[in-house]
């Protein structure tokens, strides 16, 4: 099935073509209008996540304002994320029948100005593949995400995932778990925010090197690659205070190396500002790995749209 370059046989749509909208790119010198060849957000939560307080309305309204022509709802759903005074225990369980009742009712509220997509943000564990296979199964998503979450039971969120041990030592162990997680589990199309930790290493991404970490990351890179599946250019690391994207610009350009196409763009915003925020500099630094496109998933298949 080899298609753009070389990998997955998809299709190629016109970017002023996407969805049902067949409204004019807007003028990129209206304040506000995103300015960059990317019109997608393909990682959004709402207020169906555990970690959002936004309407699905107010974030659709303002990726509306930028001009998107279609968002990508990747709620939250993470089996087994553990209780504490922080966390309830049903924190990131998702009701996805009263998430997809909401988008669907969207959907047809705003038909005629932007496409939405139904999709989902998986928390992946090694013994929870039964779990996931059996949700995924269950309904008809456009797109999941697969993502760590947990390591051993701990967020990286909080900093007592890193008592104990050095930061490089916490920092490989969360790529180990990446490997773990895809001995026992690939059914998604793209890996989340693939170095996600560093955002909340004591020192973030100041002495972070993908050399440190090449042996492993590396035969993530390939792994993935061999079962047809990708990554997400995720801009909330800029927000992060990381000044760039998850994953950094040298494992984003490895993965390219190796023969990686499959690439997803979202800025994982929870709230309505964050939207779509970044989109440029990742285009930019997209096109400097040596990609050409970017993905947008519809019925887990994905379309190559030109950068």
């Amino acid at each position: 099935m080899k298609g753009v370059s070389g990998g997955i046989s998809t299709r190629l749509i016109r970017l002023n073509k996407i969805g049902n909208c067949e409204t004019p790119i807007p003028d990129t010198k209206q304040k506000g209008v995103l300015y960059m060849p990317v019109y997608t957000d393909c990682h959004l939560h709402s207020s169906h996540s555990g970690d959002s307080d936004a309407s699905m309305e107010s974030m659709i309204e303002k990726g509306i304002g930028l001009g998107l022509k279609q968002m990508c709802f990747t709620e939250h759903m993470d089996y087994d994320y553990p209780a504490s005074e922080r966390d309830p225990e049903d924190k990131f369980l998702l009701n996805t029948d009263s998430y997809l009742y909401d988008l669907i009712r969207c959907k047809e509220r705003y038909a005629d100005r932007i496409k939405l997509l139904f999709g989902v943000e998986l928390g992946l564990q090694p013994h929870l593949s039964g779990n996931n296979a059996r949700y995924v199964h269950s309904h008809d998503f456009d797109f999941v995400i697969g993502s760590s979450h947990l390591v051993d039971g701990a967020d990286p969120y909080y900093p007592s995932y890193f008592d104990g041990r050095s930061e490089k030592e916490a920092y490989r162990r969360y790529f180990t778990s990446i490997l773990d997680n895809l001995k026992k589990y690939t059914n998604f199309d793209v890996y989340g925010h693939l170095d996600y930790i560093v955002r909340y290493g004591p020192n973030k991404n100041q002495a972070f090197s993908y050399e440190d970490y090449r042996d492993v990351i590396d035969t993530i890179l390939q792994t993935l690659i061999d079962n047809e599946k990708g990554i997400e250019c995720n801009t909330a690391g800029y927000r992060k205070g990381l000044n760039a994207p998850n994953p950094c610009m040298d494992i984003l350009k490895r993965y390219r190396e190796l023969g990686g196409e499959i690439i997803t763009v979202g800025s994982d915003a929870h709230k309505p500002e964050d939207i779509g925020s970044h989109f440029n500099d990742a285009a930019e630094l997209l096109s400097a790995c040596g990609f050409r496109y970017y993905c947008v998933f519809e019925k887990r298949v994905a379309e190559f749209i030109k950068l």
